[in-house]
């Protein structure tokens, strides 16, 4: 069964007078972690929204052609029913935090308390999530006192403890420094190593070039590249659509023009150090 099937989707926002979706497609398949990137008014917002149920339920407008999430016509979704089966977390953590809980173990309790889980249970999973995302020092603290790091984990946690089977993930570093970037996706990581279905937007490339499995690239609100991530990030098509690729790409393509071949299209930095190495080997032992 697929993730997500698209074909030929548009759709165009009440009061505007362009599509932010025009005639795309694609396919994607359960249990791998597809990165989303294109500049700024692609349709990767819309897009995320419309794999959540949130168009056209909640965002009025003119949708048209087929939309499939798990296997079912999204018309067919309840709206209830399909926010069970598909977490999201947004670009901005100052955002996803209720106001209206005074701890973050009452805040990360929501959604479970919405879906009338027995409170035993709630305080189970809740206690598990927490541990596992290393923030049980947290659970005391009131939740708009956090910083944005602390915001996004908690976000990560209320959906972890629902335990969706899709996660729909929206730039959740675009606010975050560096240091709590690395820990969001290390929060991600894990959800990948549990077999989740993982639709990640994101714009620093070079983080998602180490998790993602799948590349698709929006462009008008189009598909105009959508793959591999190593042949997709890998590609000198990449520039027509203004996406600068990995530094290491970047690095690789210099030493092969350079006659200077890695032999391999490296996506990480320990990918590049390990085909320098190789090659400099290579080189001592011809020497």
């Amino acid at each position: 069964m697929t993730l997500a099937s698209l074909r030929d989707v548009r759709f165009t926002y009440a009061f505007s007078d362009r599509p932010a979706l025009d005639g795309l497609s694609l396919e994607w398949e359960r249990g791998r972690v597809h990165g989303v990137v294109g500049l700024n008014s692609s349709g990767k917002s819309t897009l995320c929204a419309l794999i959540r149920g949130i168009i056209p339920h909640f965002h009025s407008g003119e949708l048209s052609g087929r939309v499939e999430i798990l296997g079912r016509e999204l018309e067919d979704w309840d709206p209830a029913e399909l926010s069970t089966a598909i977490g999201c977390v947004f670009d901005n953590p100052f955002t996803q935090i209720s106001g209206i809980r005074d701890t973050v173990f009452e805040e990360i309790s929501i959604g479970l308390e919405n879906l009338g889980v027995p409170r035993d249970d709630i305080i189970d999973r809740v206690t598990r999530v927490v541990r596992r995302l290393g923030i049980a020092h947290l659970v005391d603290k009131n939740p708009n006192g956090l910083s944005g790091g602390q915001r996004q984990k908690v976000a990560f946690a209320s959906i972890i403890a629902m335990d969706a089977e899709v996660m729909v993930i929206d730039e959740p570093t675009s606010q975050l420094d560096p240091e709590s970037s690395e820990e969001v996706f290390e929060i991600i990581r894990g959800l990948k190593d549990a077999g989740k279905s993982i639709v990640l937007v994101e714009h620093k490339i070079d983080l998602l070039a180490a998790y993602a499995d799948t590349i698709t690239v929006l462009h008008g609100g189009a598909v105009v590249m959508t793959g591999p991530t190593r042949e997709v990030l890998g590609s000198p098509e990449l520039a027509a659509f203004c996406i600068r690729p990995p530094e290491v790409v970047e690095l690789a393509v210099r030493l092969r023009d350079d006659g200077r071949d890695l032999g391999l299209m490296p996506m990480t930095r320990g990918e590049a150090a390990q085909a320098v190495a190789a090659r400099m080997e290579e080189a001592r032992r011809a020497y």
